[in-house]
C-alpha cells in the first residue's frame, strides 16, 4: 500500500459548492444543483462517473478515500469516482479529474451505466446515475492527497477474495461496479500488456 504526500501544498480540486448535472432515470438533464445539495438528505439523482484504471500487468488501481470526505471517508474504492460539472461532458470530467487526483492521463473506455442510491449515516447520501468506464497505462501514479489518502493496485482475483472477506472496507458503488465488471461485462477488462506493447 502507499499512502499519498503531504496535504501541504496540494490543489484543492473538488468543492461543495460546484454545480453537478441533475438527471432523470433515463440520463437526461433536468437541472442543476451544488455538490453539497446534491448529497444532502436521500441525495438527489445526478450525473456521475467510476473509472476503473489498470496497470501493464492487468492490475486495478484502488484509492483509498481522503479522511476529510463528506460521505464514505477511508474507505477504498475504484481508480478515480465523481462528476461532470454543469457544462461538461462526462469524457472531459473523467480527463479532469484523472489528472488531479492521480496526475494521470489515458485513454477511457464507456462500459455501461447504471442509476444507485447509498445512504452513509446521517452525513447524506449519493444518488447516481453511473458512468463506468475503464482504461490501461502504464504510467506512475502521483496522487492528490486531498482526495487521496492511500492507493494500491491489486490483481482482480486477490480484489474478488478481499470484497467477499471484507466488503465493509469498500465504497457501496464500487462493489456494485465490480461484481458486473467481473460478470457480464468482464471482455471490458484489459489484458496484461506483452512487453511490446505500451499504454497510454
Amino acid at each position: 500500500m502507499n499512502s499519498a504526500h503531504s496535504l501541504l501544498h496540494a490543489p484543492i480540486v473538488s468543492s461543495e459548492d460546484e454545480e453537478l448535472i441533475l438527471v432523470d432515470p433515463d440520463d437526461r438533464v433536468i437541472g442543476y444543483a451544488s455538490k453539497a445539495r446534491s448529497h444532502d438528505g436521500q441525495g438527489t439523482l445526478h450525473r456521475a462517473f467510476s473509472a476503473f484504471i489498470f496497470n501493464a500487468r492487468g492490475e486495478l488501481l484502488l484509492h483509498q478515500r481522503a479522511s476529510g470526505k463528506r460521505l464514505w471517508p477511508g474507505y477504498w474504492t475504484n481508480s478515480c469516482c465523481s462528476h461532470p460539472r454543469r457544462g461538461e461532458s462526462i469524457a472531459e470530467a473523467a480527463e479532469r479529474r484523472l489528472e488531479q487526483e492521480l496526475g494521470l492521463s489515458c485513454a477511457l473506455t464507456f462500459v455501461y451505466k447504471f442509476k444507485y442510491r447509498a445512504q452513509y449515516s446521517s452525513a447524506g447520501a449519493e444518488h447516481e446515475l453511473c458512468h463506468v468506464l475503464v482504461g490501461q497505462t502504464a504510467n506512475p501514479v502521483q496522487p492528490n492527497p486531498t482526495e487521496v489518502q492511500a492507493w494500491r493496485f491489486i490483481a482482480p482475483e486477490e480484489l474478488d477474495r478481499e470484497m467477499a472477506a471484507c466488503p465493509e472496507r469498500f465504497t457501496p458503488w464500487v462493489k456494485l461496479e465490480w461484481k458486473r465488471l467481473r460478470g457480464e461485462f468482464g471482455a471490458a477488462l484489459p489484458r496484461p500488456l506483452q512487453r511490446s506493447e505500451k499504454a497510454d
